[in-house]
């Protein structure tokens, strides 16, 4: 999900205030809400910035964030709220969000593309092949309907939470790969066209997904896994294990009564246990406690600015995690670092803090991940 909020609100190099009478417009608006100790209007920032340093008037930082944001549309400047050394800040940045509508013909483009990315691929694992036999990519469909449930559930998840706030977002982006000879996607994407208002609306927006993803991953997975036979390993080698999560592991138990692999044996899956094993490993993926990632939006509604510091260490991990354990893990931590970053922007009111019950889904969510997380995600057994 790319919330893409560093790129609307970013700053040039020098500040430059060119009508002062602006302040005292601005500071007008805020009386009511804001009792102001000081002005700046720092020189290293977009031009037209200002900063009031004060404390907020209320309790209710929300109600004062919409007030302030109504009354300063008119001046287009955009309130952000946040916490400073002792007190509060209110931060003018000049213009306002105006998103751009987004053009749906593409991503009915992108979706149909993968839809059949993934039957092509679905039917490569069949041992059919599309390309000299067309009928035979009916065989993709087992695989590639699952696939695609997964990842259209995970991502409008995300959607209808974002309508919900009355955050303008776009539909889907799927991405299809045809080349890939083991998934045939690279998944898919949301992208938010308005900031969130607070840490509330980011949670909902940000554990959305995976949790609805989830809810379609878990029964696909279970009967995909009554549909896959279990079999004596070949013993030349020259075939790809899947990882094992605890929550695959506890599937496979409670399908097939045993723990799998084990004793020369393992579980032989079905297209459709397949696509949802993957579906799990991309939830693990997409939880990450790092930058943008749905788990970093997680992370950060319940510490804030100090998930640099967990995204930093999480990082370090999987590049331990890369040396140690499977080399994917090196390949993720070098894309998260210079493409997601460690970071996370901040709500436009970062003064709310998440409340109570959500606090409580966020620790179910760091349970989810733990269960969901696979350490060695694929094996290839040498023959």
């Amino acid at each position: 999900m790319d919330f893409g909020l560093r790129r609307r609100l970013a700053a040039p190099e020098e500040n430059v205030i060119l009508d002062g009478a602006i302040i005292s417009r601005l500071r007008a608006d805020v009386v009511d809400l804001f009792e102001v100790r000081e002005v700046s209007t720092p020189r290293q920032a977009q031009q037209g910035l200002i900063v009031f340093t004060g404390r907020l008037l209320t309790n209710d930082a929300d109600r004062a964030y919409e007030l302030l944001a109504e009354r300063w549309a008119r001046r287009d400047y955009t309130p952000l709220l946040r916490r400073s050394r002792g007190g509060h800040q209110i931060i003018g940045r000049p213009g306002l969000v105006k998103p751009r509508p987004a053009n749906p013909w593409i991503n009915l483009g992108l979706f149909i593309a993968t839809v059949l990315s993934v039957l092509y691929v679905g039917a490569l694992h069949e041992g059919g092949n599309p390309l000299t036999d067309p009928a035979s990519i009916l065989d993709g469909i087992p695989y590639g309907f699952t696939l695609l449930a997964i990842l259209g559930t995970h991502e409008f998840g995300h959607y209808f939470a974002a309508r919900r706030h009355q955050v303008a977002v776009t539909l889907p982006y799927f991405i299809p790969m045809p080349l890939s000879p083991l998934v045939g996607t690279f998944g898919a994407f949301i992208q938010l066209r308005s900031p969130v208002r607070n840490r509330n609306q980011l949670f909902d927006v940000g554990v959305a997904g995976p949790l609805a993803g989830l809810v379609v991953t878990i029964p696909l997975l279970l009967y995909g896994l009554a549909l896959s036979p279990v079999e004596t390993l070949p013993a030349e080698g020259g075939y790809l294990l899947e990882g094992n999560s605890l929550l695959y592991l506890g599937a496979k138990y409670l399908i097939h009564k045993q723990i799998l692999p084990g004793k020369g044996m393992d579980v032989m899956l079905h297209p459709m246990a397949f696509a949802a094993w993957f579906g799990l490993l991309v939830t693990a993926f997409n939880l990450l406690p790092v930058g943008q990632l749905d788990g970093g939006h997680v992370i950060f509604t319940l510490i804030g600015d100090k998930i640099r510091y967990v995204g930093t260490l999480f990082v370090a991990a999987l590049l331990v995690m890369g040396v140690t354990l499977w080399q994917g893990w090196f390949t993720w931590a070098i894309l998260i670092f210079f493409l997601l970053g460690v970071d996370h922007p901040p709500p436009l009111n970062d003064i709310t803090p998440l409340d109570s019950r959500r606090k409580l889904l966020a620790l179910l969510t760091v349970i989810v991940f733990i269960l969901v997380f696979v350490p060695i995600p694929l094996t290839i057994v040498a023959p």
